[in-house]
């Protein structure tokens, strides 16, 4: 199960890189390798829904969101400002990256293939929700899958670290 999870599927040249929103260190990190590999010119996130942290603002916190700690640590890292797409949205999962992306594409047919950034047991399923996210659309848009190398998940031995166990379950009961 560990490895069926573990989809890699990564294009010569994509349009863009998307990072999945979730564990953000470990895809920021494989998203700037690409970048600086030229895997892409061009990274996409999504704003990821943050909860009430908006309350916490208004209370006087300041807070960064998860998404605007991912773009300063792209940035930090070597990607252009100018690089880097974040698309609101409020996201609380996948799918709603997937249609929020799908929106955006709508109108950009110069971006026909992306190649999606996230954590080795997501890349099956978030594949499935984009390749049918571009189906519902009509869009010819060929999405590639990059699973960050900067994971501890063991795909062979999945069932020997609780934290492997959880994420595999976890992700075959979402899909």
């Amino acid at each position: 199960m560990g490895v069926w999870l573990v989809k890699e599927d990564v294009p010569e040249h994509a349009d863009a890189l998307v990072i999945l929103m979730g564990n953000f260190p470990e895809r920021v990190l494989e998203a700037v390798d690409l970048y600086n590999n030229g895997s892409a010119g061009r990274l996409i996130i999504v704003q990821e829904s943050m909860g009430p942290y908006e309350i916490l603002e208004s209370k006087g916190a300041d807070i960064l969101s998860t998404t605007e700690q991912a773009y300063n640590s792209a940035v930090a890292l070597g990607i252009l400002e100018d690089s880097i797409t974040i698309l609101p949205g409020d996201a609380r999962s996948t799918l709603n990256e997937a249609v929020i992306i799908s929106e955006y594409l709508a109108d950009k047919p110069e971006i026909d293939t992306l190649l999606l950034v996230s954590s080795p047991t997501h890349m099956r399923r978030a594949s499935m929700i984009f390749h049918s996210a571009f189906k519902t659309r009509g869009m010819p848009v060929y999405v590639g899958c990059s699973p960050s190398r900067y994971s501890g998940f063991r795909p062979e031995k999945w069932w020997r670290r609780k934290e492997d166990t959880q994420a595999v379950v976890s992700e075959l009961v979402k899909i």
